[in-house]
C-alpha cells in the first residue's frame, strides 16, 4: 500500500504543480517548492515554499507565482526575445519588464482567473520592496513603472496599492514621452514579434534609443550584401570607424583585435603611437620647450584612465561616527535592533554555522610517528606483527590558516531604503562578530552620494557653461562603518547610521569598488576577500543625463575586470533583485531580501572550503580553476 504523506500541504502542492504544467503547455515541467528564489531553469520550476500551516498568504503567493511563471513559459519564445533584445542595460531592463507584462496580460485575456492570482504576487513584491512609501519616481527603476503601466493598459485592471503608487509616479513621464506609441498596444499583444518591435519603439521614445543596438530587421535586409562584399569588412566586423581608418589601423596594431577586454586607454595609446610614426622627427618636442609642459594629471581611475570626473574636490571619505552624534547613532542602532529582532535568531544560527566551518579548518591536521602524545591506534598492527617495534603516537596541530581580511561593501543608494538596508546592516553586523571570533578581520564600507541629482560639482558645471560630456557630475560619499582593525564592540552603533533619514541617495558603484579595492591591497593580510552587496546598476541622474548612457556601467565593468585580472583580492557579489552575474564572475542573485543572510554566509563559507568543487557549486562558477 502506498505511503500517504502526513503533510496537509502536499495535496495542494501536487494539485498546483499539475495545474501549472497544463497552463504552461509543458507536461515535462518539474515543479518544486523551495525557500530559494522562485524561477524557471530549463525544465525545472521553483515556487515559494508552502508550510504545513498553509496560511492564506502562502497559498495565494504560490498560486500567483505559479501562474506568472507558467504564462511566461506559455506565451514567451526565447529565440524571438533574444533577436530583438537590446544590448544596453536600461533598455534591456525595460524590454524584459514589458515582455513579462505582455505574457501576464495575455493570460488575463485567455484565462481571466489568473489575473487575480498574479495581482497577489505583484502586491506581495511591491509591499516587500516598500513601494507604497515611495514619494518620488526616481526612487524606483523606470523599468518597474513601465512594466506596471503596460500591464494596466493591456488588462484594464487596477494594480495593488504599492504597484499602483509606482505606476502613478512614472505614468506622467512615460505618457509624455511615448503616449503616441502606447496607443497601439492592444494590437501588438498577441504577436511577440510585433510586441518586441513595439517595445523597442517605446524604449526609444523614453530616451534610450542609443542602447537598442542595430535593428535586427535591417540587419537581415543587408546580410546578403555584406556576404557579397567579403574582403576587409569580414576581417573586422566590429569596426565602427570609416573605411580609410580601418585600412590604416589593420596594419598598425594587429594584436588589438585578439583581446576583447582591451580597454579604451590601450586603444588611445595605439593611436598616439601611430601619430608619432607618421609625424617622424616633428613629433619630438624641442628641448627648450620641455619644461613648459605641465605634468600630466593623474587619472581618476586605475581601471580606465579615460574615465573622467568633472570636479572631485567635494568628494567625501568619512567615518560613520562623523555623520551623526553619538546619541543619535545609539538611537538609530536601537531602532535597527528593534525592527529586525525576529530576524536576528536566524542570522545568528547561520553565523554559528559559518563559525563552525571556519574553526574546523583551523584545527584539523595531525603529526604522526611521535614518541609522545595520543596513541596512534592505526599503527598498532605493526606492533603486533613485530613486537620490537616501538609504539607510535600522534598530536593534533593547528593548520596554517592564512590571516584574512574581509570587506563588506554595501550599496547605500535610495532604492535600498527600508527592509533591504536594514537586513544588510544586521547581516554585516552579525558576520563581523562571527568572523572576528575566528580571527578574521572585517571592514564594513558603504557608498552613496552627498546629494540627489548632482551636488557642488554640478553647480560648478552649470556656472561654467555646461561643458559637453563632463564626466561624473555628483559628489561622492564613501562611508567607513567599521575599519578592519577596529573591534566590533566599538563600532556597533555605527551601523545604525544606515537608518538615518536622507542618508541613502545615488550609487556610483565603479568608484566605490575601486576605493574598497585600494584599501584592501594596502592591508598586510595574506588573503583578502571583498563582498559587494547591491540592488541595482550604477545610477546617478546628473551624470547620466549629460554623458553616454553606459558611462557609469562601463566604468564598473572596467573596475571589476581590473580587480579580477590582478587577483590581489577575491571578489564576489550578491544582487538583491538585480542580476549582478552579468558584471561579476563570482556572484549570486536573490529575489527576496530575506534570503540575504543565508546568501552571505554561504558565499563566505564557500571561500574557506578546501574542496574547489564545493566552492564552485556554492559560488555558481562555470568551472573549477
Amino acid at each position: 500500500m502506498a505511503h500517504q504523506s502526513d503533510n496537509p500541504a502536499d495535496p495542494f502542492k501536487k494539485a498546483l504543480a499539475e495545474a501549472t504544467k497544463v497552463m504552461a503547455h509543458d507536461r515535462d515541467l518539474t515543479v518544486s517548492y523551495s525557500v530559494d528564489p522562485a524561477g524557471v531553469s530549463g525544465d525545472a520550476m521553483r515556487l515559494p515554499q508552502v508550510s504545513r500551516r498553509m496560511t492564506r498568504e502562502e497559498v495565494l503567493l504560490a498560486r500567483g507565482t505559479a501562474d506568472a511563471l507558467a504564462l511566461y513559459r506559455r506565451y514567451h519564445n526565447t529565440a524571438t526575445h533574444s533577436r530583438y533584445a537590446p544590448p544596453g542595460d536600461m533598455a534591456r531592463e525595460l524590454y524584459e519588464a514589458m515582455e513579462t507584462a505582455r505574457c501576464e496580460a495575455m493570460g488575463a485575456r485567455d484565462m481571466p482567473g489568473t489575473a487575480g492570482n498574479i495581482d497577489v504576487k505583484i502586491g506581495h513584491e511591491a509591499a516587500r520592496r516598500g513601494y507604497s512609501e515611495v514619494k518620488q519616481a526616481s526612487d524606483v527603476p523606470l523599468s518597474v513603472g513601465a512594466g506596471y503601466l503596460i500591464r494596466h493598459l493591456a488588462t484594464g485592471r487596477p494594480l495593488p496599492p504599492g504597484a499602483q503608487n509606482v505606476m502613478d509616479l512614472w505614468r506622467g513621464f512615460i505618457e509624455d514621452q511615448a503616449g503616441g506609441s502606447l496607443d497601439g498596444l492592444q494590437d501588438k499583444l498577441a504577436s511577440q514579434t510585433d510586441f518586441a518591435k513595439f517595445a523597442r519603439k517605446i524604449i526609444s521614445d523614453l530616451g534610450y534609443g542609443d542602447q537598442l543596438g542595430d535593428d535586427p530587421d535591417d540587419m537581415d535586409d543587408t546580410s546578403d550584401d555584406q556576404a557579397e562584399d567579403g574582403g576587409e569588412d569580414e576581417q573586422d566586423p566590429d569596426s565602427t570607424g570609416d573605411d580609410e581608418e580601418g585600412e590604416e589601423d589593420s596594419d598598425s596594431s594587429p594584436e588589438s583585435s585578439q583581446d576583447e577586454t582591451q580597454d579604451s586607454s590601450q586603444a588611445q595609446v595605439s593611436m598616439d603611437e601611430m601619430a608619432d610614426q607618421e609625424l617622424g622627427d616633428e613629433a619630438e618636442m624641442p628641448e627648450g620647450e620641455a619644461p613648459m609642459e605641465p605634468p600630466a594629471p593623474q587619472p581618476f581611475s586605475d581601471a580606465d584612465p579615460n574615465y573622467t570626473v568633472y570636479d572631485g574636490t567635494h568628494d567625501e571619505e568619512i567615518k560613520a561616527e562623523d555623520l551623526a552624534e553619538p546619541v543619535e547613532l545609539e538611537r538609530l542602532r536601537a531602532y535597527l535592533d528593534q525592527q529586525l529582532d525576529p530576524l536576528k535568531g536566524a542570522v545568528s544560527r547561520l553565523a554559528n554555522k559559518l563559525q563552525r566551518r571556519l574553526q574546523a579548518q583551523q584545527n584539523r591536521s595531525w603529526e604522526f610517528d611521535l614518541e609522545e602524545g595520543i596513541l596512534d591506534a592505526g599503527r598498532l598492527a605493526r606492533v603486533v606483527v613485530s613486537p620490537t617495534t616501538p609504539l607510535s603516537f600522534k598530536i593534533e596541530k593547528d593548520t596554517e590558516f592564512r590571516d584574512t581580511v574581509v570587506t563588506l561593501l554595501l550599496d547605500n543608494s535610495g532604492s535600498m531604503r527600508g527592509r533591504p538596508i536594514s537586513i544588510a546592516a544586521i547581516c554585516a553586523d552579525v558576520l563581523a562578530r562571527t568572523l572576528e571570533r575566528c580571527n578574521v578581520k572585517v571592514e564594513i564600507l558603504g557608498f552613496t552620494t552627498k546629494a540627489w541629482k548632482g551636488g557642488m560639482a554640478r553647480e560648478k558645471w552649470l556656472n561654467a557653461g555646461r561643458e559637453q560630456q563632463p564626466g561624473r557630475l555628483n559628489d561622492l560619499r564613501h562611508i567607513i562603518y567599521k575599519g578592519a582593525d577596529a573591534p566590533w564592540r566599538r563600532t556597533r552603533a555605527n551601523l545604525g547610521l544606515m537608518m538615518k533619514e536622507g542618508l541613502l541617495k545615488e550609487n556610483i558603484d565603479g568608484e566605490a569598488l575601486e576605493w574598497a579595492h585600494r584599501r584592501m591591497v594596502n592591508r598586510p593580510e595574506a588573503r583578502k576577500i571583498l563582498m559587494v552587496i547591491s540592488d541595482g546598476a550604477p545610477v546617478d541622474d546628473s551624470t547620466l543625463s549629460v554623458n553616454p548612457a553606459n558611462f557609469l556601467e562601463k566604468h564598473l565593468r572596467d573596475v571589476i575586470a581590473m580587480v579580477e585580472r590582478r587577483r590581489q583580492v577575491e571578489l564576489l557579489a550578491i544582487g538583491i533583485g538585480h542580476d549582478v552575474t552579468r558584471y561579476y564572475n563570482r556572484a549570486v542573485t536573490i529575489t527576496d531580501v530575506e534570503q540575504l543572510a543565508g546568501a552571505m554566509t554561504e558565499q563566505l563559507a564557500s571561500l574557506f572550503d578546501s574542496d574547489p568543487r564545493a566552492r564552485a557549486r556554492v559560488m555558481g562558477m562555470k568551472r573549477v580553476s
